[in-house]
């Protein structure tokens, strides 16, 4: 027997060997928002900063808050540092996914679960996606104003819808795990044959 978080005590629910047929909810949601977060990025890096072309991580730096000197696209040595940048950025988006990952690896190999059917992983990997949209959105597009996601007269539209769906991804994300089920399917049905036998 085990005290509940809601203060009532009920049975263990593990098999033998000492692992539990209960996936835990905070397990999931660090590797979940790490890994993301990374997803995000590359999102954010492939589709805005390379298909559409819309940004690079300095394209907005003659008019951005924090005195960075200008690298316009337009010019070759531009267009090289802003390429830097972005290798930069895409190097941190790389490195989260990695620990995402490994995280995600240690979790697996932990309960044994199937994990990645998991709503509770999914929702938190669409907290994470949307945490970054936030974070990155303020920070780089309103702060520091380095770029935004779409220059010109409607800037502050873009940056808005950016934040827009970076708020919804939280809510989705948090909506979806709040409502799954975490219990391990794999470890119940073996505990439930060991019962049978």
């Amino acid at each position: 027997m085990s005290l509940s978080t809601e203060g009532e005590f009920k049975e263990d629910q593990t098999l033998e060997g000492g692992r539990s047929t209960d996936v835990q909810p905070r397990s999931l949601a660090v590797l979940g928002i790490v890994l993301g977060v990374g997803l995000g990025g590359f999102v954010d890096g492939i589709v805005l900063h390379q298909l559409l072309q819309w940004h690079h991580m300095l394209t907005s730096t003659d008019t951005d808050n924090i005195g960075v000197r200008y690298y316009p696209e337009s010019t070759v040595h531009g267009l090289e540092i802003n390429t830097v940048w972005d290798g930069l950025f895409h190097v941190f988006t790389w490195v989260m996914v990695l620990v995402g990952l490994a995280l995600l690896y240690s979790r697996v190999q932990h309960s044994r679960g199937r994990v990645w059917t998991s709503r509770a992983l999914w929702g938190w990997v669409l907290v994470g996606a949307g945490v970054f949209n936030l974070v990155e959105g303020v920070v780089d597009h309103h702060i520091l104003g380095i770029h935004h996601v779409r220059s010109g007269d409607n800037q502050m539209w873009w940056d808005l819808g950016f934040l827009a769906l970076g708020a919804l991804l939280v809510l989705v994300g948090w909506l979806l795990q709040r409502g799954a089920s975490y219990r391990d399917p794999e470890l119940s049905a073996a505990r439930g044959r060991g019962e049978q036998a």
